[in-house]
Order: C-alpha cells, then sequence, then structure tokens
C-alpha cells in the first residue's frame, strides 16, 4: 500500500469516527427533545429541500446556498437558526461524499491533509462565534458572504479564474496560503455558505488541477461539519426537524446522485447549474438584507412611538 493510500484509509477511519461522534451529540439530543420538536416546521418539505440540495451538492453545486434560500423561503425556520441548521442537516450526507468521492483521485497529503485540519480549526472557532450572534448580525454576515462567494462563482464560470492547472499539491507559500485561505472558509461555513466555490477557486488560482479540488474541497468539509455541528447542538443553534430529516433523505439522495454521476462521467452541464446557483446566491443575500431593513425599520418606528 503505498502513501497515498495509507493517508486514504487513514483519513476515512478518522472520518468515519467523527460521524460517529457526531451521531451520539444528535441522536441524544433528538431524544432528550422529542417533545419540543418545531412544529412550524414541515418533515415533509424539509426533507424534500435537503433531497435536492444534497442531490446536486454531488456535483461540485453545493447545498447551503439553495438550502439557506429555501430554507428563507418556505419559512421552513428562523434566520438565526439558518446556520446551524445547514451545518448539522448536512452532516451525514457531506461525508458519505467523502467516502464516495475522496479515494478516487490523487492529491499529496500533506496538501489534504493540512486544508482539512485547517478547516476544521476554522469551523471550531466559527461555529462558537456564529451562535452567538443576533439575529440581524447573522442576516448580515450572510447577506455579504453569499455576495461575495456568487463574484467568485461568477469569475469561475467567465474563466476570470484558471481552472487549468496541473499541480496535484502545494509546497511552500503557495501551501501556506492555501491553508490560511481554508481555515477562514471553515469559518465563514458555519455562517451558512458554502466552501466549495471559494475553496475550488483558491486552489485553481494556486496552480491545483479542478480535479484534485474536488477531494479537497469535500474532505475538509466533511471533516469540519461534524465539528461545527457538535457545537450548533450544544448550544442550540438549530432547528431539530429539519436537521433530522436533511440527514436521512440527504444521505439517500447523495447515494443516488452518485449512481447517477457514474452513468453521465460527470457530464453534467455544471456552466448552467452554476448560473443557477449564483442566482439563488443574490437571492438569497437580497433577502437577508430586505429582512434586515425591515426589523431595523420597525425598530426605528418603535422607538418614534416611544
Amino acid at each position: 500500500m503505498d502513501v497515498h493510500a495509507s493517508v486514504t484509509v487513514v483519513l476515512l477511519f478518522i472520518l468515519a469516527v467523527l460521524g460517529f461522534v457526531f451521531l451520539f451529540f444528535f441522536v441524544g439530543d433528538l431524544r432528550k427533545n422529542r417533545e419540543n420538536m418545531e412544529k412550524e416546521t414541515s418533515f415533509f418539505l424539509g426533507s424534500l429541500i435537503s433531497f435536492v440540495i444534497n442531490f446536486f451538492d454531488v456535483f461540485g453545486i453545493g447545498n447551503f446556498a439553495p438550502g439557506a434560500s429555501l430554507y428563507k423561503g418556505l419559512k421552513q425556520t428562523d434566520d438565526r437558526l439558518i446556520p446551524g441548521t445547514l451545518n448539522v442537516a448536512c452532516t451525514i450526507p457531506v461525508i458519505a461524499e467523502a467516502f464516495l468521492f475522496i479515494h478516487g483521485v490523487r492529491v499529496e497529503p500533506l496538501t489534504l491533509v493540512s486544508m482539512i485540519v485547517s478547516a476544521m480549526v476554522g469551523a471550531w472557532v466559527g461555529a462558537g462565534f456564529i451562535s452567538r450572534l443576533s439575529k440581524e448580525k447573522i442576516q448580515l454576515v450572510m447577506g455579504v458572504a453569499m455576495t461575495l462567494i456568487a463574484f467568485v462563482i461568477i469569475a469561475q464560470v467567465t474563466n476570470l479564474v484558471p481552472v487549468d492547472g496541473t499541480a496535484i499539491g502545494l509546497h511552500g507559500i503557495k501551501l501556506v496560503i492555501a491553508v490560511t485561505g481554508n481555515f477562514f472558509l471553515g469559518a465563514v461555513m458555519t455562517a451558512g455558505v458554502g466552501l466549495y466555490a471559494p475553496c475550488l477557486a483558491l486552489v485553481c488560482l494556486l496552480g491545483i488541477n479542478v480535479s484534485v479540488a474536488f477531494p479537497i474541497m469535500m474532505g475538509a468539509c466533511a471533516y469540519l461539519m461534524p465539528v461545527a455541528s457538535i457545537r450548533f447542538i450544544k448550544q442550540n443553534s438549530y432547528n431539530r426537524k429539519l436537521a433530522l430529516g436533511g440527514n436521512i433523505f440527504g444521505t439517500i439522495a447523495v447515494i443516488l446522485a452518485f449512481r447517477v454521476y457514474l452513468l453521465i462521467s460527470g457530464s453534467l452541464p455544471s456552466h448552467a447549474l452554476k448560473i443557477i446557483v449564483i442566482c439563488v446566491m443574490f437571492y438569497t443575500a437580497i433577502s437577508m438584507f430586505y429582512s434586515l431593513y425591515k426589523e431595523e425599520k420597525g425598530r426605528s418606528k418603535h422607538r418614534d412611538i416611544e
């Protein structure tokens, strides 16, 4: 067994352990609060949302932008709970993606491991920070972050960001930049903003082959999400009903999507799908800013009355 294969086995073993630790906290919290499940949330609708967003996540589209938009647009949960809900609800599906994809592409172990670890640390720091923010600040953070990431995806679609690198690993200052960048991306992901698009842009700018970016993206997300989600669970910052349906039906969607991926050999028109994601991200950002504006306007009226 070569070094790459050995590292892959170790990474997937640790990931499985993280998955079981997450389930221990998640199932325990569900059992403790089984009488307090959110009445305003539709389990069927939430499960359908998770199925759709995780199905397309397999093709590199991302699940956080459409998930945030659908949760908000269909009024399934409070804006304050969207970041934690997305992280908790997508944890097992993304771990499933990592198991299906991470062993199939060769990437230098040092690059893969260091970027995964940096994203995990960023997620732990970010989850503690995000879970303490007010609803208004979360709306502002998500609105700004989604706008920025939408522009990153536009840069990819219009080829302003190079996607034809040949490297399978990074060294020296490039590795330092990648690790530092992934730390911040891991932290931002806990605000309900996906890591795929900015991580892809980052590693491609540094000369990584685009196919090598997939195990880096999926590995980073799969490792950081249990870490961040446990913190959201402990701080009661997520919607339990959405998270339950998300982990069950999102995982089913990933398995089915992977079979489709193998059948079509990745020939899905990703540019067209990315354009849809851009529209979704701008819509969500505008919705967040508009909600923030309405609440601030309401507070101003209340102060005027007093």
